[in-house]
């Protein structure tokens, strides 16, 4: 039975952890977060002791260790500016990680973390669970069935949050990440993924509730908006909170459901020798990144059609036009390329 320490036991995401190390058959034997509200964990695993004071949870895995019951694995659910240290913490406590999205902020700490696994010759994993989802599957499929013709694909995620999510470290930029990547990263892996790096990379939109922009991948020329506001919910949305949408040349793949057991089956893939690390986690870090900090350009590209109450169309800058890598009309004005992603 793997044994695993969880740092961050009362956010939002930690029982999907949980669960998912039950389902392999692990037990959480120590837990940590500053807020007590953690009261889960008597669901999975009610003898896990519990730590507020980080030191003493550092002393107990250090006792653990002493009677040869040092843990194998810890899970990181911590908010996202705090993943690297915590990462590194985990690896000089002797323990592969499992690592919550994103795995950091910043593309640079990567080399430091591994180096660290070079050290301390343990692992860390990171959740790249979209990868797994069988929408991401039929975009394969039907990349693979266009024999070299570029898809056009209309991305939308609508993650409803109310006031307390720009009252908690989510809303902080600087811990976060911001909407692209708190809410976001997940989409662009699962894109680069299918498409390989992208070519172009636009922002049309980015302000503390939401994110739009426009991509370009060999394959695939792509519009896509992010929001945790339920104003921008469209009607097809049916009174849910949460709409996420994908379609392709103007037809729906299915991405509604089918999320509720990817960290289970997150898990079961890296105990079977299959996890994604940090090479793999590298490209969608490296494209948030970008994505925080470029200048916004909304008259370039195509627009996602939810930007039209945002961002009307000014009669003196016509929408550009910008064509995948391989077609016969390409905006050279319009393109950058995005270095840090090639």
């Amino acid at each position: 039975m793997p044994s695993f320490g969880l740092i961050g036991a009362a956010g939002f995401v930690a029982p999907r952890h949980m669960q998912a190390i039950r389902a392999i058959g692990g037990e959480v034997k120590a837990a940590f977060d500053l807020h007590d509200s953690v009261g889960v964990i008597d669901e999975y695993f009610p003898d896990a002791g519990f730590f507020v004071e980080f030191e003493r949870f550092e002393r107990h895995l250090e006792a653990l260790r002493r009677r040869g019951e040092k843990l194998d694995w810890i899970s990181v659910c911590s908010p996202n500016h705090l993943h690297d240290a915590h990462c590194r913490f985990s690896l000089r406590a002797d323990a592969d990680v499992i690592c919550e999205k994103p795995l950091v902020l910043d593309p640079r700490d990567l080399d430091g973390l591994a180096a660290l696994e070079a050290t301390t010759g343990r692992r860390i994993f990171t959740l790249l669970q979209l990868r797994l989802h069988p929408g991401i599957a039929t975009m394969k499929a039907r990349l693979a069935a266009r024999a070299g013709k570029p898809l056009r694909v209309e991305l939308t995620h609508i993650a409803s949050r109310g006031p307390w999510y720009h009252s908690s470290w989510k809303g902080k930029e600087e811990m976060s990440g911001g909407v692209a990547t708190n809410i976001g990263i997940h989409l662009f892996d699962a894109l680069i993924h299918v498409f390989g790096s992208p070519t172009v990379s636009i922002v049309h939109l980015r302000d503390p509730s939401r994110a739009a922009g426009f991509l370009t991948f060999e394959g695939a020329a792509i519009r896509w908006f992010v929001s945790v506001d339920r104003k921008d919910l469209p009607p097809e949305a049916k009174g849910r909170s949460t709409f996420r949408a994908i379609a392709i040349d103007d037809e729906a793949v299915d991405f509604t459901d089918g999320f509720a057991d990817l960290h289970s089956r997150s898990y079961e893939e890296i105990m079977a020798g299959r996890g994604y690390g940090l090479a793999a986690a590298r490209p969608a870090i490296e494209l948030t990144a970008a994505i925080r900090t470029a200048r916004i350009e909304p008259h370039r590209g195509e627009r996602h059609p939810l930007l039209a109450k945002f961002l009307p169309t000014s009669p003196r800058m016509p929408k550009a036009r910008i064509e995948t890598a391989g077609s016969e009309t390409v905006d050279r004005a319009s393109e950058r390329d995005v270095k840090s992603v090639a």
